[in-house]
């Protein structure tokens, strides 16, 4: 199991993240991020790659 943290305070909600993982981030109806904080083992690889497209670097890839 793996978990993903999304630094939400240097977040500035671009998105890649949603395009790369649709399954574990999405934007809330206020462009807000939203995200899975435990998803499946399955979704690792697109987690990795959501993590990479940040701009920011704000989200964390644990275990």
């Amino acid at each position: 199991m793996f978990k993903v943290t999304v630094d939400l305070d240097v977040c500035q909600n671009h998105g890649q993240c949603v395009f790369a993982a649709p399954d574990v981030f999405e934007l809330d109806e206020d462009g807000r991020l939203a995200y899975v904080g435990t998803p499946d083992e399955s979704l690792r690889a697109d987690v990795d790659d959501a993590a990479d497209v940040c701009p920011l670097q704000a989200i964390r890839v644990e275990g």
